[in-house]
């Protein structure tokens, strides 16, 4: 059964917010958000991600009609406890919001009408004065967000700020797995999402510890590469296995040529490290080449046998007036 089919009360905004360990955090910040969103429809829908502090009972006990707890059986990680807190939550509007009080939920309402006066799909925020440590944080931080923009052309400032506003249909299909969180705004843009952002308050952090350092640098890294390959060639992925293959492939060819010509002048040829380079690029073109058509063989397997389109509408006009369509998952 899906989450959502029971409740019959669609809030006009949901506000997920992923928990690990932060017991002391959980009281300060549902009295936040409670005074920040006063005037609109809301609910909040925390997932517990595995916490062994007893923030499951902190969150239980609070006697807000508007909470909700999503409990994981165990440490997923982020991504996934964003995909569960998506999954149950029933807003137009979705709100991710951190639990460590870091960021402000005073935001979150300047951040909902802009998406919605001026027609954006995800409202992304630039913490403009971060409060947190400069050579463990913020530099490789800095660092990694010109990296994401240059390689994908996704132009946000800040892509680690957590405080995003989503149309509902752009957060669901979103396909965050492993530890793409980060990436959220890459994967907003592959939907064909409008994304804007907007300058939100960074507090420092008063209880708990962070569950980052500069330890997840190699699995930035590491998901880079692989949204940069969705962003450029999840529907054409034969342009980049072909693309090398073939170049390498005709290296190896000119090489081994040359050294044909070698041998038939007279030249000993055997052992010489340019007729193992020219294998090495014969045999490697050959196998990026095969990778290629393998590639474009589970793209189409990938599309067709789940009926999923390649394309997405974002709006339909009959008359004059919107229609707005079922997002469609590609």
């Amino acid at each position: 059964m899906h989450p959502k089919q029971y409740n019959f009360h669609m809030p006009e905004l949901s506000v997920v917010i992923t928990v690990l360990n932060e017991k002391e955090n959980i009281s300060p910040l549902i009295a936040e958000i409670d005074s920040a969103l006063a005037g609109i429809d809301y609910e909040v829908v925390f997932v517990d991600d595995g916490s062994e502090d007893g923030t499951q009972q902190e969150i239980i006990k609070n006697d807000n009609s508007r909470v909700k707890l999503v409990e994981l059986r165990k440490n997923y990680g982020q991504s996934t406890a964003m995909t569960a807190g998506i999954d149950y939550a029933e807003g137009e509007y979705i709100a991710l919001l951190d639990g460590d009080l870091q960021n402000d939920p005073k935001d979150i309402p300047s951040m909902l009408q802009k998406l919605k006066d001026e027609d954006w799909d995800v409202v992304a925020g630039n913490r403009k004065n971060r409060q947190d440590g400069m050579f463990l944080r913020k530099i490789p931080s800095k660092i990694a967000n010109a990296m994401i923009r240059k390689l994908t052309g996704v132009y946000i400032k800040d892509y680690g700020c957590t405080l995003k506003i989503f149309r509902t249909e752009i957060a669901q299909n979103l396909g965050l797995y492993g530890e793409l969180h980060r990436f959220i705004p890459v994967l907003a843009k592959q939907q064909g999402a409008r994304i804007t952002q907007i300058d939100v308050a960074h507090h420092a952090r008063i209880h708990g510890k962070s569950k980052y350092g500069i330890n997840r640098t190699f699995k930035v890294i590491s998901d880079l590469i692989l949204m940069v390959f969705f962003r450029k060639y999840i529907q054409k992925p034969m342009h980049l296995f072909g693309s090398i293959g073939f170049t390498l492939f005709f290296l190896g060819v000119a090489i081994n040529m040359y050294l044909l010509v070698l041998k038939i002048m007279g030249h000993d040829i055997w052992g010489k490290p340019m007729l193992i380079l020219g294998l090495i690029l014969l045999l490697g073109g050959i196998q990026l080449i095969t990778l290629g058509i393998l590639a474009e063989i589970n793209v189409r397997t990938y599309f067709e046998s789940q009926n999923k389109k390649t394309y997405q509408v974002r709006k339909i006009y009959t008359g004059g007036q919107i229609i707005k369509p079922a997002i469609i998952s590609a």
